[in-house]
């Protein structure tokens, strides 16, 4: 499988986002979880991306972080960077926000416990809190690393001045920004070129368009589907060689709730798209 960086580890150029193995419903069994993440691995796949606030509600808060814990450990011995997120709370099904510096401690050692890790391997800031100064956020996530509970770290959902205030406090333990970008949302087309500009690794969240919103994407983003006829290919794949071929910083991290989902995914990272081809989905 083609290879990217995301600091200092080499990594594979498609990971997993693990979210819809806990929020999906009707939600895989424990078993079918931990055999999607398997077949990632197996696949070649070896960046998975989860968060503690992946649960259907408060109650089971951190149960993505504990099943890929378990995925993993059943596995057997893998080079996998697990990368996690803090900074969402849960309460009830709703979802919340708390960017404090106490907080952000909490919530990484209450991680690094369900993961069973000394140290996180990527442990991103999960998206901006109103009430909490950014900077006072990104000094927390600074002092993480100092002491040495991450290895690296990251932001998500994230501007650009968010990003070059981030770059200022947290230094070069900063190595990743995930944000919204697939087909139908290309806003962060910015933050996307400013990453690669940095050396930052870009993560597209949802580069399917959210799981509501996979299903359709050969009708919603129809140069897609009609390229992914052309080459005989499913559109996710199409859509998944679309985001690599953005920048050499692009790692996206497609959801799948089936092994066979993240298999055909995976055989992204071999599909390339000709200058045309590209142009075409460019333009679509």
């Amino acid at each position: 499988m083609q290879q990217r960086r995301i600091g200092n580890v080499t990594v594979s150029a498609i990971g997993l986002g693990a979210m819809p193995l806990s929020t999906k419903d009707p939600r895989p069994s424990d078993d079918d979880a931990a055999a999607v993440v398997h077949a990632a691995l197996d696949a070649g796949v070896t960046v998975i991306d989860t968060a503690d606030a992946y649960s259907r509600d408060e109650a089971e808060f951190g149960h993505n972080e504990t099943l890929v814990a378990r995925a993993l450990a059943s596995y057997g011995p893998a080079d996998v960077l697990v990368a996690t997120k803090g900074g969402h709370t849960r309460r009830g099904t709703e979802w919340e926000l708390d960017g404090s510096p106490a907080y952000l401690r909490r919530a990484c050692e209450a991680s690094l416990r369900r993961l069973g890790v000394d140290a996180i391997g990527l442990y991103q800031f999960h998206r901006p809190d109103p009430a909490t100064p950014w900077e006072d956020s990104m000094g927390a996530l600074r002092q993480l690393a100092d002491d040495g509970l991450v290895r690296m770290v990251g932001i998500s959902n994230a501007d650009l001045a968010q990003i070059d205030a981030a770059r200022a406090i947290v230094g070069d333990a900063l190595v990743s920004v995930q944000n919204q970008f697939s087909p139908g949302w290309r806003s962060s087309a910015d933050e996307l070129a400013h990453c690669a500009a940095h050396g930052l690794a870009f993560l597209p969240w949802s580069p399917f368009g959210g799981v509501g919103a996979a299903g359709s994407l050969g009708s919603t983003a129809p140069a897609f589907g009609e390229l992914a006829d052309e080459l005989g290919v499913s559109v996710y794949q199409v859509t998944l060689a679309w985001h690599l071929a953005q920048s050499d910083a692009v790692v996206p991290i497609p959801g799948a709730s089936r092994a066979a989902s993240i298999v055909d995914s995976a055989a992204a990272a071999d599909l390339s798209l000709s200058p045309e081809q590209l142009a075409r989905l460019n333009a679509g």
